[in-house]
């Protein structure tokens, strides 16, 4: 089937299998391998991306349930060179171990600010409670939500 989806400000245009899901189509398709592919089974949020504005586990998603609609990846956080204040929230105080769980993380908490500027840290773990990080226990993962709720416009 014929899809037209807009992915980071740029629209494509594809025929793609009626059962492709959109991390596949993300990865395979588009080659914006930022999104990370990681339980096929919606538990561990590596593959969030935003679908119209809403954050989604893009494993969950077909591909073409996103035709005539805007997708948001990893890849269109940072402006150039200069991080999201979220991306560099997790450099600043170690949200990233592995780095296996953190595209689904920056998207989250990206959303979450951008909703909630200011959010406490029941917020956050509430916000980010769907996906899973086996390395860092959270604690990081929070102060990195923290740093970027407190530096909005981050070293810019």
């Amino acid at each position: 089937m014929e899809i037209t989806v807009t992915v980071n400000d740029e629209r494509h245009r594809r025929s793609v299998e009626p059962r492709l899901l959109l991390v596949h189509f993300l990865r395979d398709d588009l080659g914006l391998t930022g999104t990370h592919w990681g339980c096929d089974t919606s538990n561990c949020g590596a593959c969030v991306v935003w679908l119209d504005d809403v954050p989604v586990k893009s494993c969950t998603v077909l591909a073409a349930m996103a035709d005539g609609k805007r997708v948001r990846t990893v890849e269109d956080l940072a402006d150039g060179a200069a991080l999201d204040p979220v991306q560099q929230g997790f450099v600043t105080c170690h949200g990233i171990q592995c780095g296996f769980c953190t595209p689904g993380m920056l998207m989250t908490a990206r959303w979450l600010l951008d909703h909630d500027p200011d959010p406490g840290e029941d917020v956050i773990r509430e916000a980010i409670s769907g996906q899973l990080c086996r390395c860092t226990g959270y604690e990081n993962i929070v102060r990195s939500v923290r740093w970027a709720a407190a530096h909005p416009e981050g070293d810019r």
